[in-house]
């Protein structure tokens, strides 16, 4: 683990509202969301560039935390409900 990492747990984070084409592991409906860091994973190769068997920098892998009521607006569930994904540096922007 590096000693310089981008995020820390607890630190709130916007994940990039951006829709490039290509092969993107980022879902579409967090993006623009914002969610909070809850654990860093290390640093893996871009599935985005291996996907098409390219490499690149390692990014580092970060589980962010999204309550459901800030993902859809219809959400009736509970008010602590929430989704956790697993999402790379490159997507992800502190708040």
């Amino acid at each position: 683990m590096s000693a310089a990492l981008a995020f820390a747990p607890g630190d709130l984070v916007r994940v990039r509202d951006d829709y490039p084409p290509g092969h993107i592991r980022t879902p579409i409906y967090v993006r623009g969301k914002v969610g909070r860091v809850t654990r860093h994973f290390g640093s893996f190769g871009n599935p985005e560039l291996l996907a098409y068997r390219l490499t690149g920098p390692k990014e580092e892998l970060y589980e962010v935390r999204f309550l459901q009521r800030d993902l859809w607006d219809d959400y009736k569930g509970s008010e602590r409900d929430s989704v956790d994904l697993d999402l790379y540096r490159n997507w992800l922007e502190k708040i």
